[in-house]
């Protein structure tokens, strides 16, 4: 066996105290193997965590990864309008290799910003798969699926991708890499599609991951056409069991938020990208409120414009009081389970806290910065004070894939040189 430590820290552990410890590691199982004072003694390998805290690494629980490369190409409009007049017909001039590098490119970012985990629906998916393989995260993977504006041909054939991708890719990368069944919405799906295939993909195992009710032209149309709203629809498809996670959840009324604590289907919170698209304030209080697991996700960096985690509770905390007009609202020990527990609970992830025999996925935040002293509250100063640049190291699967801001997995320099001439490439096909 061999091990890994990491010492001379303070951990926030499940009840969100704080404690200092060490944390041993099997770096062989990926496991943690003990939380307690002076293990580095036991250990292979240290990682020094002085003056620090100890934290389970962020999951992202929503988000398009490879489209780092379209950060900045088109902002300031709203959904559909950015959605049609840009970011589809763009996306129409991506290769394979360019989603690759977009991976690479969005990969390097979460592991500098301590994110080991993340779910991510999107298209060429073996890029993706190979990346995430050799960067040494988790995720949650799947095709996205879009059928409107296809013939039935190369409708089912979109359909049936996802489902391929599913069966081939769930259990790659040693474990690490899950998969969903992902159609990208309840209004760019069409219905016969959802009621073939999504019992194929509960055949597969599978969850089934959504955007849903994200603006309200996408509430109008099904209450407009079906009489209902659009999580009673979900219902009706079979897309509301306990294993799907949906991601928004901005438009729904109390009717929809007890159909999600009926089920056991969560919600992914993407704060920053709601407000960048006016998109609205998800009602998050009152999900919380009604026992609906709650996650926190970045959507792709073309609507954000960064995948930190630490970012994103910060924006969760701030727009959940003012969704509310009340400061109690969304606190902060709130937000915090959502960039851990909350996110991986909803991923169907063993991660997202420190305890004995879970995944050893771990971040490291450096302590020592003007804006995190003093330590009146540490759990206050991750929702509200910590930035990315203060993560020091990350650990995924006991393996350490950043050191003092390092990145092992992936040669920093060589990622951002491909990613920008990637993108100034692919920004010139759209454009011509």
């Amino acid at each position: 066996m061999s091990t890994l430590a990491i010492t001379g820290g303070r951990l926030l552990l499940p009840e969100l105290t704080i404690e200092r410890a060490d944390v041993l590691v099997d770096r062989e199982t990926g496991e943690i193997l003990e939380i307690a004072p002076d293990l580095a003694g036991a250990a292979d390998e240290r990682l020094d965590a002085s003056n620090s805290l100890v934290t389970p690494g962020f999951v992202n629980g929503h988000c398009h990864v490879a489209m780092s490369l379209l950060r900045g190409y088109a902002d300031d409009k709203p959904l559909e309008t950015w959605l049609r007049e840009d970011v589809w017909p763009v996306e129409g001039a991506l290769t394979a290799e360019d989603v690759r590098v977009g991976t690479e490119l969005g990969v390097l970012e979460m592991i500098k910003s301590g994110t080991t985990a993340f779910a991510d629906m999107y298209f060429h998916v073996p890029e993706i798969a190979s990346v995430i393989e050799q960067a040494g995260v988790r995720a949650r993977l799947g095709h996205g699926i879009v059928t409107i504006g296809k013939d039935e041909e190369a409708a089912r054939a979109d359909a049936e991708e996802s489902l391929a991708v599913a069966a081939e890719f769930d259990g790659a990368a040693d474990g690490r890499i899950g998969t969903a069944f992902m159609p990208h919405s309840l209004t760019t799906v069409g219905e016969e599609y959802l009621e073939e295939f999504v019992p194929e993909a509960r055949d597969l195992g599978v969850p089934v991951h959504y955007h849903a009710n994200e603006t309200r032209d996408e509430v109008s149309p099904i209450v407009d056409e079906r009489g209902m709203r659009p999580l009673e629809y979900a219902l009706e498809v079979g897309m509301l069991e306990r294993e799907d996670f949906l991601a928004h959840g901005v438009h729904v009324d109390e009717r929809e938020i007890d159909l999600l604590a009926e089920s056991g289907a969560s919600v992914i919170h993407c704060p920053a990208s709601n407000m960048k698209l006016a998109s609205g304030m998800a009602p998050v209080q009152d999900l919380l409120d009604a026992g609906v697991t709650v996650g926190l996700g970045t959507d792709g960096a073309a609507s954000n414009n960064d995948l930190s985690m630490l970012d994103e509770a910060r924006d969760a905390a701030m727009l959940g009081k003012l969704a509310t007009d009340d400061a109690s609202a969304v606190p902060a020990e709130a937000v915090v389970e959502m960039t851990f527990r909350g996110s991986a609970d909803a991923l169907g992830l063993e991660s997202g806290r420190l305890v004995e025999g879970a995944p050893a996925d771990l971040a490291v935040i450096d302590l020592e910065k003007p804006h995190l002293t003093p330590a009146h509250d540490l759990v206050s100063h991750l929702a509200y004070a910590a930035a990315a640049a203060d993560v020091r190291h990350t650990v995924c699967d006991g393996r350490v894939l950043m050191r003092d801001r390092e990145v092992q997995t992936l040669e920093e320099g060589a990622v951002l040189e491909r990613a920008t001439e990637h993108a100034s490439a692919l920004a010139e096909r759209a454009d011509g």
